[in-house]
């Protein structure tokens, strides 16, 4: 959070045979709420072309009726990219879907219920119980005695099971079955003891997806993803299979070298990081994780999919781990994020939830050297989507009658409020008192009060947050008081309210005052 002025307190791959063009670079970004008169879009697929810095010419993509708004450097709204390790996130919508369907019982479940041969040994877990041991497991026996595993599905879908990060002795490349990865497995060691630290496993989303799928109708995984998640979201442009079709129309991957890259295919590993997809169609994912479009999950899985599960060490790449998410702390939000790296090209695919904004970002090439385009571009597109929700919202309603809560509130003779209508009849609370005056500008005294029904209203700060305001030795956050609850007490008598509480804010008993108050001047 920056420092800035506010309101007072209350209370306190094989070769590519095609010809071959400059680096491709698309920054997407998708909005499921927002609507911006200017450039909102229904049905059209329309992007403009231009060349030169992200902050010019925005271009339109369809999303479901919602904004997806592209800057490139060229038309590539719709060119197919490698999404490389994006594609973890299709495992992860499996496993909920078929949570959400019975088939699976629990996300918790550990993976023996669903692959009864899966085994492995966990070194830095000690057995519940002593076990018989005969002289050949004591003379093989290397530290404390293993545990069963704690390999859950959601672990795995999370970078929290502790297996390798690969199968041992195989490649990326590797095309054996799953049952020869479970046995493979089987005189392997987890590298952390599962729930406990963040450790990223390509391995953990293939067993992940091959061994669910034997559990569906169809049998096979990419023919689910298909026809559960491709099509229902019209994600026409995104696959597994590089056909001659689609290597006709694929952005061509290059090394930092300059050298074109290989398009290689990933076997067994293929539901880790083989798919393809174009800024156009993460959008409409996007669209549907942040509750636009139509549903892939009830709301309550949507909800668990995007939580974080666990803080990371700081020799993590991440902040925090979900799934399949990596998390990152950016301008007083968590980004969710997953990115992607293979030969030739590198993507990320993120989200801001409260804000309701996604951006993609897919490369032909290597991601370049410094800070990361993502994290520059949420440095402009955060304030920005801040204050277009701000202008959005609509003006403070105004209460039935202002007159049983005008009037002017202390809080123990501290802290002195004046509650005034204001020119359209909505409430204003304008703090004032020496105190406030010695600390807050003039300009942000006021807060409005948007009326809810009966007697409790809303505080509304219709001015930029995240920010804090210095109050002595203390920072109070706008973003903590926009919103607050102001519950006025039952009429006197009088008609009028003899005091209001805000208990969001922890604030009780501000009392209403005979007259304006005069202070003494020093």
């Amino acid at each position: 959070m920056t420092p800035c002025s506010g309101p007072g307190t209350l209370g306190g791959r094989m070769d590519q045979t095609r010809p071959l063009g400059p680096p491709m670079n698309t920054l997407c970004t998708g909005s499921s709420k927002l609507t911006m008169q200017r450039e909102h879009v229904h049905s059209q697929r329309h992007c403009e072309d231009y060349r030169g810095s992200i902050h010019t010419a925005p271009a339109m993509c369809q999303a479901w009726a919602h904004n997806c708004i592209c800057y490139h450097l060229l038309n590539t709204c719709y060119l197919p990219s490698r999404i490389s390790s994006i594609s973890k996130i299709f495992p992860v919508l499996m496993l909920y879907r078929l949570w959400e369907e019975g088939t699976v019982a629990s996300l918790d479940d550990p993976l023996e219920r669903y692959a009864s041969t899966f085994t492995i040994n966990n070194p830095l877990g000690m057995a519940s119980a002593p076990e018989q041991q005969t002289l050949m497991d004591e003379l093989e026996k290397v530290g404390p005695a293993p545990r069963p595993s704690s390999v859950t599905l959601r672990r795995m879908a999370s970078q929290l099971s502790g297996l390798p990060r690969r199968l041992r002795s195989t490649s990326l490349l590797w095309r054996g079955s799953t049952q020869e990865a479970l046995s493979l497995l089987k005189d392997d060691v987890l590298v952390a003891d599962p729930g406990t630290r963040c450790h990223y496993s390509t391995l953990a989303f293939s067993l992940l997806a091959h061994v669910l799928a034997a559990h569906t109708a169809q049998g096979d995984y990419q023919r689910w993803i298909l026809e559960n998640v491709l099509e229902p979201l019209g994600m026409e442009d995104t696959g597994f299979d590089l056909t001659p079709l689609v290597r006709a129309r694929l952005a061509a991957g290059f090394y930092g070298s300059g050298r074109p890259a290989p398009l290689y295919d990933l076997g067994w590993y293929r539901p880790s990081g083989q798919m393809y997809s174009t800024p156009a169609d993460l959008a409409k994912l996007a669209m549907v994780l942040l509750g636009g479009g139509p549903p892939l999950l009830r709301p309550d899985a949507a909800k668990a999919l995007l939580a974080p599960l666990l803080a990371c060490s700081g020799a993590y790449f991440a902040n925090e781990t979900g799934t399949p998410w990596e998390f990152h702390a950016q301008g007083g939000y968590r980004v969710v994020r997953k990115d992607g790296d293979l030969d030739g090209y590198a993507a990320t695919f993120s989200l801001v939830p409260p804000l309701r904004l996604s951006l993609v970002l897919l490369l032909a090439g290597p991601r370049p050297p410094g800070r990361d385009l993502v994290a520059q571009a949420y440095d402009v597109l955060l304030p920005a989507m801040e204050r277009a929700l701000r202008e959005a919202e609509p003006s403070p309603a105004p209460p039935p009658s202002a007159r049983p809560f005008a009037g002017y509130f202390t809080f123990a003779n501290q802290t002195f409020y004046e509650v005034r209508p204001g020119p359209e009849g909505e409430l204003r609370l304008r703090q004032f008192g020496p105190r406030v005056e010695a600390l807050v500008p003039p300009a942000f005294r006021t807060l409005a009060l948007r009326h809810l029904r009966g007697r409790v209203f809303q505080l509304h700060v219709a001015r930029e947050f995240p920010c804090e305001l210095p109050l002595g030795d203390a920072w109070l956050s706008l973003e903590a008081q926009h919103g607050q609850l102001v519950n006025f007490y039952p009429l006197d008598r009088h008609g009028l309210s003899p005091g209001f509480d805000v208990p969001g804010l922890n604030t009780y008993r501000v009392l209403r005052l005979q007259r304006k108050p005069v202070f003494k001047t020093q």
